[in-house]
């Protein structure tokens, strides 16, 4: 027997599902506000947010209202133990992001049906792209609360190179590791690949004894092959997509960024971390000019994905960077160049996680 298809059923399956679809987003734009501070994903959340009340305007008209029945609702009264507890604020989040993927398409099918006057085109396609973004910013989401978790702690990242450790990159790299250093970056651009990856492995088996991470300069194949905990790429390298299929999903992947632009956009194409710079003149690469502090002020605003500033950082002028905004930072020379590693990464972290009162 044929179901009946009345505007008015069509109009109450629109309503619940817009209503879901609203509410959902506002939870989800509360959580990137209230407890990430993240101006950018909230921004981009609240767009979301009105781009879906401009889809469903031509949709509405009083109509959603006016074929509302709550009281006659069967779903008010079906419930599972799960909707009633969460277990963590990510599971909060997840549910949320879920309810309005689903309310989304929900929308885009019925709005397929002629809902709307003969003159106005169906907004089915606007349900479909606002799906597509909230995916994205899904990801965003997930992958910032991850890297937090991931991050946490490791203020302090050192890049080193063999020409770039007077004393010897081994005597650098563990005592950098034993004075607090959360993370290091191989960065090595003259030697053979066999060469790289022999020294690879040797950073790699210092950082683990060490309990610190590894990450790999420009070489996602090389990473996995030394079992890297990741990989840094710049603006001219291989985009994060391209570095996932050879990591894969575990492994962290960080971008340089040299403009907020770029530092957002590193944000919604899944960069577990960022390099935001270059702030001063730096003695292991050179640049055509330099962000600065403006730039890192900018990042420290907007962006809570965790981020390194970078370039010519030391202890000279480390409280600038901090009072800019940084929370993390990346050095080179200020380590691999002193006469004691250990020290000099005990006094940097020390710096980095003083309390500001």
């Amino acid at each position: 027997m044929p179901v009946p298809d009345t505007g008015t059923d069509t109009f109450r399956v629109m309503d619940a599902s817009a209503n879901r679809a609203r509410e959902g987003l506002r939870v989800v734009e509360d959580i990137a506000r209230f407890v990430l501070d993240d101006s950018h994903l909230t921004g981009l959340l609240k767009q979301l947010r009105h781009d879906l009340a401009t889809a469903l305007k031509p949709l509405d008209g009083g109509r959603f209202v006016a074929a509302r029945d709550t009281t006659s609702d069967v779903g008010t009264t079906v419930t599972t133990e799960q909707e009633h507890q969460r277990g963590s604020l990510r599971d909060v989040l997840e549910a949320n992001l879920g309810r309005v993927q689903e309310s989304l398409r929900t929308l885009e099918e019925l709005a397929k049906l002629k809902t709307t006057g003969p003159d106005t085109p169906s907004p089915a396609s606007h349900f479909e792209r606002a799906r597509y973004d909230l995916y994205t910013l899904h990801k965003a989401l997930a992958t910032t609360l991850e890297a937090k978790r991931r991050l946490d702690g490791h203020h302090l990242y050192l890049l080193a190179g063999e020409s770039s450790c007077q004393g010897g990159i081994g005597p650098a790299v563990r005592g950098a590791v034993a004075g607090g250093v959360g993370v290091v970056q191989l960065r090595e651009k003259t030697l053979e690949d066999a060469a790289l990856l022999d020294l690879a492995r040797r950073v790699r088996r210092w950082t683990r004894d060490g309990g610190s991470l590894f990450v790999m300069n420009d070489r996602p194949d090389l990473a996995v092959l030394a079992d890297a905990d990741g990989v840094h790429v710049g603006q001219q390298e291989l985009d994060v997509r391209s570095v996932r299929r050879i990591v894969g999903p575990n492994r962290l992947v960080g971008v340089s960024t040299h403009s907020i632009q770029q530092a957002r956009q590193a944000v919604l194409d899944g960069a577990d971390y960022l390099g935001v710079g270059p702030v001063f003149p730096s003695q292991t690469k050179s640049f055509d000019s330099y962000a600065g502090l403006e730039f890192v002020r900018a990042v420290a605003q907007e962006i809570t994905l965790p981020w390194y500033a970078i370039g010519g950082i030391s202890a000279e002028n480390l409280a600038e960077v901090a009072e800019a905004g940084a929370t993390r930072v990346a050095v080179g020379a200020a380590i691999c160049a002193a006469d004691d590693p250990e020290a000099t990464a005990r006094e940097l972290c020390q710096e980095l996680t003083r309390d500001p009162a």
